[in-house]
């Protein structure tokens, strides 16, 4: 497989993964995904800012959620996320730790 080919199914799979976790799955909550999976929609637009300003396209936090969901986040976690409870919060606590802050470095 040529690297353009390469490249191109990587994305079609991205807008793929994009499609199911906003269009087929917006009810599984950013909190049980995070907790279970180590990542979460967040994260995802969080990689997407990361490329874009590696190749030095200016996007802020913000700009790239607003990107990733098709909306701004707030509408977004109005619409389909639910209040998360004091057992998925530590949960979170534990799993940023392990696969954000320390990524982060």
């Amino acid at each position: 497989m040529d690297a353009q080919t390469q490249l191109e199914i990587e994305a079609a799979a991205f807008r793929r993964l994009r499609h199911h976790l906003l269009i087929d799955r917006p009810d599984a909550q950013n909190i049980d995904m995070m907790n279970l999976a180590g990542f979460c929609r967040n994260c995802l637009s969080r990689w997407y800012q990361e490329a874009a300003n590696e190749r030095g396209i200016h996007m802020d936090k913000d700009q790239a959620r607003d990107v990733f969901y098709g909306m701004p986040f707030n509408e977004w976690k109005a619409q389909h996320q639910t209040e998360a409870s004091a057992d998925q919060k530590a949960a979170f606590e534990v799993s940023f730790k392990e696969n954000v802050t320390d990524k982060e470095g």
